[in-house]
C-alpha cells in the first residue's frame, strides 16, 4: 500500500486572514466553495474550523464516492486539517500571505492507495482528478474572497 497525494494551490487577490476565515466557515461559506462533486454536505458539530465535524459524499469518479465525515483541527495559524473518519484520507489547507493584500492558499490530500493493479491506476490517476476537483474549490474561494 503506497501513499496517494494530490496538491494544488492558487494565488488569491484577497488577504490571508479573509481567505482562511472563508475556508473555516464551514456552516456558512465552505458549502457555497464546494463543486458539484460534493453533495450531501453537513455540518455536525461546530461550524468554525477548529472542532468541527463535517459530512459530504465526494463523486471523484463515475463510479467511485466517497463518504467522508471529517474532523477539522487547526495545528497552526492559517492552517485548516480535515482527517476522514471514514478513510485514511487527510486534507491540509494553508493559506499563508503572498505579499500586496494577496494570499496563497495550498491544499494537499493523502490517503494509503490500494495495492496490486487497482492502486497502479490510483496512484496514476487520482492525484491528477483530485487536483482538479480541489482546483474548482480553490477558484470559488477567489471568486468568493476577491469580491
Amino acid at each position: 500500500m503506497a501513499q496517494v497525494e494530490a496538491t494544488t494551490e492558487r494565488i488569491i487577490a484577497a488577504d490571508a486572514e479573509t481567505v482562511f476565515d472563508t475556508l473555516a466557515d464551514y456552516s456558512g461559506a465552505r458549502a457555497k466553495l464546494l463543486p458539484e462533486q460534493y453533495s450531501e454536505y453537513e455540518v455536525r458539530e461546530g461550524g468554525d474550523g477548529e472542532g468541527t465535524l463535517v459530512h459530504w459524499k465526494l463523486q471523484a469518479t463515475s463510479k467511485r464516492v466517497r463518504d467522508c465525515l471529517l474532523e477539522v483541527t487547526e495545528p497552526t495559524d492559517g492552517q485548516l486539517v480535515e482527517t476522514d473518519r471514514n478513510s485514511s484520507m487527510v486534507t491540509t489547507w494553508t493559506v499563508t500571505p503572498a505579499g500586496d493584500g494577496k494570499s496563497r492558499a495550498v491544499v494537499s490530500s493523502v490517503w494509503n492507495g490500494a495495492g496490486g493493479i487497482g492502486g497502479f491506476f490510483e496512484r496514476t490517476f487520482a492525484p491528477k482528478g483530485l487536483a482538479r476537483i480541489h482546483d474548482a474549490v480553490l477558484a470559488n474561494l477567489a471568486a468568493e474572497t476577491e469580491k
